[in-house]
């Protein structure tokens, strides 16, 4: 494709015949025939990296700002690389987006767990549906990592186009708030949104600078994007904020409040090795019982998102409530099975809030012991170490601080700073191996336990020293099982 051609729909300077046969914003990408987009993060500047990129025979770039590079490197100037980058990376694609019905979802937490249920509900039905969030890309039988919840905007439209190539014409993608701040799914034809629920987080530096900055990064998802449905949560009070403006159809849902999808008469269940929640869905003047292979208020108000949203491509909660009863959402409040009468959960919970959370659904459950085994993550604040501690020492009858992602930090120096924050009555024991520390953990099991594994989730590796290192927490909780019951 020819530069010129590529770069017509956006405003710039600058002009160039050159053949583009890829587009990266990774100089280490950048060989010959690519274009090299200069893009300007929190962080880091891509047009400190240019210089790199034409030694390795990159010759066309887009820039904010002209470069001093030899005369033969094709400079297209704009104003805002990132936002330019969505639009041609569309181009470049060939516009997959127009052949999708994209539903979009975004709010503070529930995004992964109700894209992942969408998903399944939707191929389910007939109508074959890929995902795109924080659990990474899942569509036709494939999978593979992603480094942002939501991607940027050149990955999203070459995940479109390799979506439609593979005959999947429906697509529910995870909105976070930086998405929409930078520019990544500027251009995407969202033809459903749905809004979760709204609590402080993602403030800081890199971040937002303060809640308002984050709530109104979330709305965009419903003032911008003309969707012609908008599921929102009635339970959540920031809802009439987010609706404000919004000019298609409205659909609620809700558990404690009157909604179009309302969850009544929520029970718990409990079996030998799982959890989990029922409810009836009241939708219509019909009533459909409903099971969810998750335990919690929280995660029957997914479910109810997600049959809502499947509800606007008209799938019937019936349909909805068959595919739940057997969907678990990996790394999601995921039950492992493993030994009679003991349950086993990994979730990805790696804060304060989310973590008291969690334990607080599980103690309802009232476990014989609730055992929680959790670590932070290397170069992170002592304030999340704290939050961690306190949350732990409060719900957990014990716990297992160990290693999460220490990276370059000494594992052992992150276990003391939490450490520090344990209250004085706590029962805990420190265990810096986490592999070492999952054995530990189920060996102590007893009947009636419950064992919380928190802050992995759905990951597939450690990071230590800088690298990935494979590893699979359910896969070793296993493991552990079949070692106990041999």
């Amino acid at each position: 494709m020819k530069l010129n051609d590529l770069v017509r729909h956006i405003d710039h300077t600058g002009t160039s015949d050159a053949e583009v046969s890829a587009i990266t914003y990774d100089s280490r990408k950048a060989g010959p025939g690519a274009l090299f987009v200069c893009l300007v993060g929190a962080w880091l500047d891509g047009h400190t990296y240019a210089q790199s990129a034409y030694d390795q025979g990159c010759r066309a770039f887009l820039v904010e700002h002209p470069l001093d590079l030899p005369a033969d490197a094709a400079q297209i100037v704009t104003d805002d690389t990132r936002a330019a980058l969505a639009v041609i990376g569309a181009d470049f694609y060939g516009n997959p987006a127009r052949e999708m019905h994209i539903l979009g979802i975004t709010g503070t937490k529930g995004k992964t767990t109700t894209a992942l249920l969408t998903a399944a509900i939707l191929t389910e039905a007939g109508l074959p549906c890929g995902y795109i969030g924080s659990n990474g890309v899942d569509y036709a039988g494939r999978h593979e990592s992603t480094a942002n919840t939501t991607p940027e905007s050149l990955e999203l439209h070459r995940l479109f186009r390799q979506m439609v190539d593979a005959g999947v014409h429906h697509v529910v993608l995870e909105v976070s708030s930086q998405a929409l701040r930078h520019h990544r799914v500027d251009g995407v034809p969202f033809e459903v949104v749905a809004f979760t629920n709204l609590s402080e987080d993602h403030i800081g530096p890199g971040e937002h600078p303060d809640f308002e900055d984050y709530k109104n990064a979330k709305r965009r998802l419903f003032a911008e994007y003309d969707a012609r449905a908008m599921i929102y949560n009635a339970d959540d009070d920031t809802s009439d904020y987010m609706r404000a403006g919004f000019g298609g159809q409205q659909v609620s849902f809700g558990i404690a409040r009157p909604a179009d999808y309302h969850a009544a008469g929520l029970a718990q269940y409990r079996s030998e090795t799982a959890l989990g929640v029922d409810f009836v869905c009241e939708h219509d003047g019909k009533d459909t019982p409903v099971r969810v292979m998750s335990p919690g208020t929280f995660s029957a108000s997914d479910a109810l998102c997600a049959i809502a949203l499947c509800g606007a491509f008209g799938v019937t909660p019936a349909q909805s409530a068959q595919t739940l009863a057997h969907t678990p959402v990996r790394g999601r409040f995921e039950v492992v099975e493993g030994l009679p009468g003991r349950t086993f959960i990994v979730d990805y919970s790696h804060n304060g809030l989310a973590l008291t959370s969690a334990l607080k659904t599980l103690r309802a459950y009232q476990p014989h012991r609730l055992i929680c085994v959790f670590g932070s993550v290397g170069g992170r604040t002592q304030v999340r170490r704290r939050e961690l501690a306190e949350a732990s020492s409060a719900w957990a009858d014990y716990s297992i601080l160990t290693s999460d992602n220490p990276d370059f930090e000494d594992p052992m120096a992150i276990l003391r700073d939490i450490d520090a924050y344990m209250a004085p009555d706590a029962q805990y024991t420190l265990i810096p191996d986490r592999a070492e520390a999952i054995r530990a953990a189920v060996a102590m099991a007893e009947p009636g336990d419950i064992v919380l594994f928190a802050g992995k989730g759905h990951e597939d590796y450690q990071i230590i020293e800088g690298k990935k290192l494979p590893f699979v927490e359910r896969d070793l909780i296993r493991e552990a099982c079949r070692a106990l019951a041999h």
